[in-house]
């Protein structure tokens, strides 16, 4: 199975994202064949790594994100991942423009993976302070750890030898 997390310009929210769901799924399924990637709607920042902030903060919860770089979504993508998650509704909505029409129903909020129904959006931290980010981890950690469960739901049963 194939997950791309999705937000704007991909140094906040979907590096997070990526970062706690990697890690998450090495330490509950770590023979679970996944690929695990993220991109931004947009082509602000390609090429740079997530904002410092997001790698300091998502260190001190044990979470690397210092290899990866943003990237923008492009057209293959819609084919190639098997689950897109936005961060948002804004960036939703921009995905389901862009997205062949077979495509859409790979497309889903973050949240909707969370134990709460009180929250939609993961709200971008980038012109707030440092709780903002803090904020992206903990919502980050809850929807992650539900995306598992769903993944693991998916799977194909082995069959026996």
């Amino acid at each position: 199975m194939r997950i791309l997390f999705v937000c704007m310009g991909n140094i906040c929210r979907s590096p997070t994202a990526e970062g706690v769901f990697r890690r998450l799924v090495e330490e509950r399924a770590p023979g679970l064949d996944l690929e695990i990637d993220s991109a931004g709607t947009h082509d602000y920042h390609v090429g740079e790594p997530p904002d410092s902030r997001s790698v300091a903060a998502a260190s001190r919860r044990g979470v690397d994100l210092g290899r990866l770089r943003a990237r923008q979504v492009d057209d293959a993508d819609f084919e190639r991942f098997d689950l897109i998650v936005a961060m948002d509704r804004l960036n939703r909505e921009t995905l389901l423009q862009r997205s062949p029409a077979g495509r859409r129903e790979r497309i889903r909020l973050f949240m909707e993976f969370a134990e709460r129904s009180d929250v939609e959006d993961v709200p971008d931290p980038y012109y707030g302070g440092p709780l903002g980010f803090e904020q992206v981890l903990d919502l980050a950690e809850e929807a992650a750890a539900g995306l598992l469960e769903e993944v693991l739901r998916r799977k194909p049963a082995r069959r026996p030898r």
